[in-house]
């Protein structure tokens, strides 16, 4: 069975400082679909948005930005367990860092339990260990995170579901004639070093963290879809039909 890796971020998963309920159960009602034809691993943000329901805590501050993953943890793990059972899916939680990527023996780990999980049926939900680890431990965000999760565990496709449509030829708050690129096959250096600019409190990416994911799946000979976590028709359409109504593919291989 083919693997994919769906990853979601703090904008979808939060409103108001807390989990927006709806929203997660509209992801967790189309995983259940897509499990019946895939493989799917989970990468996901919210703990620290989640702790922040429990402690006001300043999370620009890195301890303050600890406590509130600690808390925000079991908070996140409970919302998806009670959603995930309306729909008889059980889930483990990993939490990793970069340096789990660095060492061949923590690498085989982590995909051997994976590979584990899958095999009894059990979705993996992955997000980065904030709480006991350095800053140079760290990705700093969930998109580079899924990508090297996607690469490690052999998944042929990333999905990130973001707050945004798809990747646009300028920004669409500026501009009303902004247009969607459908498909990507290569990314100017340019666009990865673009300041990166998140749209919610709790998130730590921008479309340049995206950017950086896909060009690191197409190095890698794989592919990212981006697509809006808001609707998931697009997600549903591409994954389940094989039919692109929105979002942009970013494939080096991909016939255009």
């Amino acid at each position: 069975m083919q693997r994919i890796v769906i990853k979601v971020g703090s904008a979808v998963l939060t409103q108001d400082n807390q989990i927006a309920k709806e929203r997660m159960l509209n992801l967790v009602s189309l995983i259940a679909k897509l499990k019946l034809k895939y493989d799917v691993i989970l990468v996901t943000s919210g703990a620290v948005a989640a702790g922040y329901s429990a402690l006001k805590l300043d999370k620009r501050k890195q301890i303050g930005k600890k406590a509130l993953a600690s808390a925000g943890q079991p908070i996140l793990m409970a919302s998806y367990k009670k959603k995930f059972d309306i729909f008889d899916i059980d889930i483990a939680q990993i939490l990793l860092t970069e340096d789990d990527f660095d060492s061949r023996r923590r690498t085989k780990m982590f995909q051997e339990i994976i590979d584990a999980l899958l095999t009894n049926n059990i979705l993996p939900i992955i997000n980065e260990n904030d709480i006991t680890s350095t800053p140079e431990q760290l990705f700093g965000d969930n998109d580079q995170l899924s990508a090297n999760v996607a690469d490690a565990v052999d998944a042929n496709l990333l999905v990130i579901l973001s707050d945004i449509d798809g990747y646009y030829d300028k920004n669409p708050k500026e501009y009303n004639d902004a247009a969607i690129y459908p498909l990507v096959q290569k990314l100017p250096e340019s666009a990865l070093l673009d300041e990166a600019t998140p749209n919610n409190e709790f998130a730590t990416g921008g479309i340049v963290t995206k950017l950086k994911a896909a060009h690191y799946m197409m190095r890698h000979h794989r592919q990212m879809f981006l697509c809006s976590g808001f609707d998931l028709s697009a997600a549903e359409s591409y994954l389940l039909n094989q039919k692109q109504t929105l979002g942009t593919l970013f494939s080096a291989n991909a016939q255009k």
